[in-house]
């Protein structure tokens, strides 16, 4: 086996693995390059490799730093299938459409307003050119052996994180590569825990928070404090939230706030992200992905008004001016989608809180939000922050360094060499020496571009 690094390497995005085998080229996901300018411009190079190629994508799951660019590469040529869990596959079917969607009208109004220096400004795939690349999907089934060639066979097993998350064994007979995806957290109240790995030859695992350990702190009390001093305050609370995954937990822990009346029961909720709103409802088609009871799982996807359309969500902003409540939407890193529209909207006025509830990749919106910076460009125009900017990164659904070492602490099969990759470099760094420490296994942070014999 050969294994290329085309992604997530020195960041969290981009993730995109090439592994070869017998003349057979896979790529272990297929992700956006987001953040830095430096790192967006990836997106629109010329791919590694002719996308025709490739023989077949396999997919850890949908969050779009690592499925967001399969579109790209089916419309330059890739015409292989593309593996996945059914739910990632499902979730897919949400997330791709709407990124060509979003793509397609941030470059209408960076051609309306001519704020683009490309003339004229293109996306990089359009929702209907999403749409047909999910004609190559094939879901396959938890921990079932699937034949990619005479030797490979694949099995995808459940990562937690968020629905149809998984890790993806490979083995040709002779040697075996495992590849974490994103690692969800032990006690998630939400989502079930990764399953227990025996190993690989050759291991690749994340590094998100490869320097950090969550707080232990519950986070329904800190978003208890949060809710109450803004609405004392008569302001909003802003939550650029991922809609696949943060989203439905930030609504558990609202959902579990009102009930316990520890925060006002008249205040409104809305959850504007179609997106959201769909990936909430398949909590209910994938129970076994979940801890949530059917019950439960009814009251905390109704905890929250869905606001469906963009007219729904232009009146949002006005009523939620004049009166305390919560919006949810996406994007989580406030990358683009509608969030960009209510950050507008509030961030100018201190009353209001914008709450950040999982990572900022370096260079986004919600990077520049946490570190304090005091005017952020929205639609080409730099927009004052005044509202009050709070990080929690205790309702992260990755796991933290402890959580990792731990999850490799099951493995039977001690690996010849592991890979850390999906981390900013210092946390990569971090969680491979950490590997050296605990196990005595070689630990090695990937490098952009890097090839390695297996």
């Amino acid at each position: 086996m050969k294994l290329t690094f085309l992604g997530a390497t020195g960041t969290v995005t981009g993730s995109r693995y090439l592994l070869e085998d017998d003349g057979r080229k896979f790529l272990v996901d297929c992700g956006l390059f987001q953040g830095l300018k430096e790192l967006r411009l990836r997106n629109w190079e010329a791919f590694s490799i002719p996308p025709s190629s490739v023989d077949a994508i396999l997919l850890t799951h949908a969050h779009l730093d690592h499925s967001g660019f399969i579109p790209r590469l089916v419309k330059e040529g890739f015409r292989g299938p593309v593996y996945c869990s059914p739910a990632t596959y499902d979730l897919c079917s949400i997330l791709l459409p709407d990124s060509g969607y979003l793509q397609e009208e941030d470059a209408a109004r960076a051609n309306r307003h001519d704020y683009s220096k490309h003339k004229p400004a293109l996306p990089l795939y359009t929702e209907q050119e999403a749409r047909k690349s999910l004609e190559q999907f094939r879901p396959v089934d938890y921990a079932a052996p699937h034949r990619l060639n005479e030797f490979l066979e694949a099995s995808f097993h459940r990562a937690g994180h968020i629905l149809g998350a998984s890790c993806i064994h490979f083995s040709d007979g002779a040697t075996s590569i495992l590849f974490s995806g994103d690692l969800g957290r032990q006690n998630d109240p939400v989502m079930k825990a990764p399953v227990q790995m025996q190993g690989a030859d050759y291991v690749v695992v994340e590094s998100t928070y490869g320097d950090r350990l969550h707080s232990k702190s519950d986070p329904a009390e800190d978003l208890e404090q949060i809710v109450n001093r803004t609405v004392k305050r008569g302001g909003s609370i802003i939550i650029p939230a991922f809609a696949v995954g943060r989203a439905q937990s930030i609504m558990y822990y609202l959902h579990r706030l009102r009930v316990e009346k520890r925060i006002p029961g008249h205040l409104p909720i809305y959850l504007d992200s179609p997106m959201a709103i769909n990936a909430a409802e398949l909590l209910h088609k994938y129970p076994n992905d979940h801890r949530l009871p059917e019950r439960l799982c009814k009251e905390v996807c109704d905890a929250a008004e869905y606001v469906r359309t963009t007219e729904e969500s232009r009146l949002l902003d006005d009523n939620a001016a004049n009166m305390p409540c919560v919006i949810i939407s996406a994007s989580g890193m406030a990358t683009g989608g509608r969030i960009l529209h209510h950050l507008k909207r509030f961030l100018g006025d201190a009353r209001n809180t914008i709450l950040l509830a999982g990572y900022q990749a370096e260079g986004t919106r919600g990077d520049r939000l946490a570190r304090g910076e005091k005017e952020i460009k929205i639609h080409g125009q730099m927009r004052p922050v005044r509202a009050e900017i709070v990080k929690l990164d205790n309702m992260s659904a990755h796991a933290d360094y402890a959580e990792v070492l731990e999850w490799l602490g099951h493995f039977t099969v001690h690996p010849r060499k592991v890979f850390v990759t999906h981390g900013e470099s210092s946390a990569a760094e971090s969680l491979a020496e950490k590997i050296r420490a605990q196990f005595g296994w070689e630990a090695t942070t990937a490098e952009y571009a890097q090839q390695v014999m297996l």
